[in-house]
């Protein structure tokens, strides 16, 4: 059989019947490709394609990363993008569909329009550097540079921080969502004990930018930094988690320039921290299994738009009129504030006022704090109205195209990984937080991960419960997905993982 054929058909079969795994040789080859679209306006540092292609014998795998927002359907890569990149990789190297993972950082970095071409050159030239490597697994722990940006309000509904609105009053927050501080680790080392690569997931949205506004690889891009640097001659491989509703640590913060590179420093070393307790060996078993999973869509938009139209009525139908415009509110609250007994004169005035029996100050000053109190609720009702506005589009947008598809069910691969202890299962969605904490609780192994934004592009899939919100997170309204869809993709999940023993 000539060696093409052979390549061929060890792809298409992943190596053994039944996805079985043998603890054979294994070689790795990484390579990076610059994609960075820099016709398109400032950049502050590159984005990157990386290709980390494993073989044995009972297996191949390719692992791509790319800094973009995501696999196609958002941002700058088209929707041609996942399709091309495999058909390419089966006609030049005999690639099987399923042997590959393409992970979007979900950065946004503006990336070039033939990123496709730029993916297939790193895979062969990974494949071209293929070298035995030993492997070893393991875990580090990052929870200083995110947040929950989602918050539980006093009223049973959870509202969501963004750049597009205002966060809820203070008084209105009772609780926020959890973090997932633990960063899963893959350590690949030559035989003399020098690193290859370094392949960690870690779940965060990288949307903090740089000062300088530019198109940036966000807080991965530094942390890969960090680590190439601190490892001469090993490449970082950033795979996104489950990120869906986390964001960076002080995402809001208007006291000072937003600057991903203190957070990814921090990541890098947090990295660097656990790599160096792992100790790779030689035999690492390989294995890679794919899945289609057919998801129902969503059925409730129009019930759901009903129910926040109602809602923006009764806040339009809320607002009350006051005297006061911006300039008038503005001196009256500092005075409030500033000072709330006597807020309208020196104290000795309204102590003269007193011994003459007159209560002229005292009677102003209750006047003046029921507008302030009215323009107060204004504005926290024209606050809420513009979160309705925003999420009202996403489901009408999300409808429409439903409508469109005439309800056909969603498609979404579901991709198992297996370097010796190290297990990753992917998802095409923006999958939140508690999903990927929840599975990893129920798998395999010692050491399994999560990732999301892989495969495609599925939109934001929150849990069911986040999914029945009341429609004041984004995340709820920017999804495709029945609330149904969370046990269908946990269950498939955990039976992929299975599958890699």
């Amino acid at each position: 059989m000539k060696p093409a054929v052979l390549l061929l058909c060890l792809a298409l079969l992943g190596g053994r019947p039944g996805g079985a795994v043998a603890a054979a040789e294994l070689r790795a080859g990484v390579a990076r490709v610059d994609i960075t679209d820099y016709a398109a306006g400032p950049v502050n540092d590159p984005a990157y394609v990386k290709a980390l292609v494993l073989r044995s014998d009972a297996a191949t795998a390719v692992l791509v990363t790319v800094d973009a927002v995501a696999i196609a359907e958002i941002g700058h890569l088209p929707n041609s993008y996942l399709g091309s990149v495999r058909t390419r990789l089966r006609d030049e190297l005999g690639l099987a569909s399923s042997s590959l993972l393409v992970n979007a950082s979900h950065c946004h970095a503006v990336v070039r329009k033939d990123a496709d071409l730029l993916t297939v050159q790193a895979v062969k030239e990974a494949w071209r550097r293929l070298t035995p490597v030993h492997a070893g697994a393991g875990r580090g722990r990052e929870d200083r540079m995110m947040e929950n940006r989602r918050m539980r309000l006093q009223d049973g509904r959870q509202a969501d921080v963004r750049r597009a609105y205002a966060l809820p009053r203070d008084e209105d927050v009772v609780s926020v969502g959890p973090v997932d501080p633990e960063i899963g680790l893959l350590r690949l080392d030559r035989p003399d004990g020098t690193p290859l690569a370094v392949v960690y997931n870690f779940a965060a949205h990288p949307i903090q930018g740089v000062p300088n506004g530019g198109s940036t690889a966000d807080y991965p891009g530094f942390a890969s930094r960090v680590i190439e640097e601190n490892l001469p001659g090993a490449m970082a491989f950033f795979v996104q988690g489950c990120a869906g509703d986390i964001n960076p640590a002080k995402y809001k913060d208007a006291s000072q320039p937003q600057d991903a590179e203190p957070l990814g420093n921090l990541l890098g070393l947090s990295v660097l921290r656990g790599v160096r307790a792992i100790r790779p060996r030689p035999g690492a078993p390989l294995a890679v299994v794919q899945e289609t999973l057919v998801l129902p869509r969503a059925a409730d938009y129009a019930r759901r738009i009903a129910a926040l139209r109602e809602e923006q009525q009764r806040l339009l139908d809320s607002l009350s009129g006051t005297s006061l415009n911006f300039k008038a509110f503005l001196a009256l609250y500092l005075q409030h504030s500033f000072s709330p007994d006597a807020p309208s004169g020196y104290r000795y005035r309204y102590l003269h006022e007193q011994a003459q029996d007159r209560e002229h100050l005292r009677r102003l000053d209750s006047e003046n704090r029921a507008e302030l109190e009215r323009y107060l609720r204004n504005m926290d009702t024209m606050e809420q109205l513009t979160r309705l506005r925003i999420n009202l589009a996403l489901l009408e947008k999300h409808r429409a195209r439903t409508e469109a598809e005439q309800d056909r069910p969603l498609e979404a691969e579901v991709v198992g990984l297996r370097v010796g202890d190290f297990r990753l299962v992917t998802f095409p969605g923006e999958l939140t937080v508690e999903i990927g904490l929840r599975l990893k609780q129920r798998a395999p192994g010692p050491f399994s991960f999560v990732a999301g934004y892989t495969n495609g592009y599925l939109y934001d899939t929150p849990t069911a419960g986040q999914r029945n919100n009341a429609g004041y997170a984004q995340e709820d309204c920017d999804t495709l997905v029945a609330p149904e869809w969370q046990d269908l993709f946990e269950e498939r999940a955990l039976r992929v993982l299975g599958k890699l023993d």
